[in-house]
């Protein structure tokens, strides 16, 4: 099976690509920003809420 290229340049462009720190996190993660708020909303949600759909 014929490859395009050579093993031995496997990794080349990444390991010459400067390295650049992340940036620090504004606020909460988007998975628990959405398990709060559906903690919010449905678990702990107000007794008023639920009879009005009804």
């Amino acid at each position: 099976m014929p490859s395009h290229g050579s093993i031995t340049k496997a990794g080349k462009v990444r390991s010459q690509t400067p390295k650049i720190e992340a940036k620090p996190r504004k606020g909460i993660i988007p998975r628990l920003r959405n398990r709060y708020n559906f903690i919010k909303r449905i678990v702990e949600a107000p007794e008023e809420h639920s009879r009005r759909r009804r």
